[in-house]
């Protein structure tokens, strides 16, 4: 069975997965929270890692220079799909201060996306996520509302697209702390069917 991993920010990746034991990468981005992760990955042994994710000429640091086991030379370009292994893949522009993708997963009769880092969501990814019903969405959201949000989701843009796409399921990621005791605040404020994305959850979307 193939694993792939979504962003690499955590920096003890080496320790969390074997050598060999990774199929690729979806790399949503390269702001360093999220993808501080490539590098001390990139150095260690076994077979290299493809690492997809948008074209970005800048990267983060060093690693496209000096990329170790990492492979970049098959970035997603927008809207493109592809298939990893039973699974087919859509990468999704969104709307960031950096090229950053989401992504559609399908496959077993599940659609599943997730979206982060976005403000908003640009029609032509909107489009795509309409051609069928979602049964999870994983969407940005880092603020409580905000007069004017900036690079990410605050909670009523959030809540706008889920409203939208009508997924079966939603979860929030990418939450701020100011959010967080907002909503300890406003207990009543996610409809049902939202949530927040915990580190360490599992969530299985039927």
């Amino acid at each position: 069975a193939q694993r792939w991993l979504i962003d690499s920010g955590l920096t003890d990746l080496t320790e969390r997965f074997a050598p060999g034991s990774l199929s690729g990468i979806l790399q949503t981005h390269y702001h360093a929270d999220h993808a501080q992760g490539l590098l001390h990955l990139r150095w260690g042994t076994g077979l290299r890692i493809p690492v997809h994710g948008p074209q970005d000429p800048e990267g983060l640091a060093d690693l496209y220079k000096h990329p170790g086991i990492l492979d970049f030379s098959e970035p997603f370009a927008a809207l493109e799909r592809r298939m990893l292994g039973e699974l087919s893949v859509i990468a999704l522009p969104l709307n960031h201060s950096k090229p950053t993708l989401g992504y559609l997963f399908e496959g077993h009769g599940r659609r599943i996306a997730y979206l982060t880092d976005t403000l908003g969501v640009p029609a032509v990814s909107l489009d795509v996520l309409r051609q069928a019903p979602l049964d999870a969405l994983v969407l940005d959201c880092s603020s409580p509302p905000q007069a004017v949000p900036n690079n990410h989701n605050d909670l009523p843009h959030a809540l706008a697209t889920i409203a939208d796409l009508q997924p079966r399921h939603a979860w929030l990621t990418h939450i701020g702390h100011e959010l967080d005791a907002w909503l300890m605040e406003n207990p009543g404020a996610l409809p049902a069917g939202v949530g927040l994305a915990m580190d360490g959850q599992a969530v299985c979307a039927r």
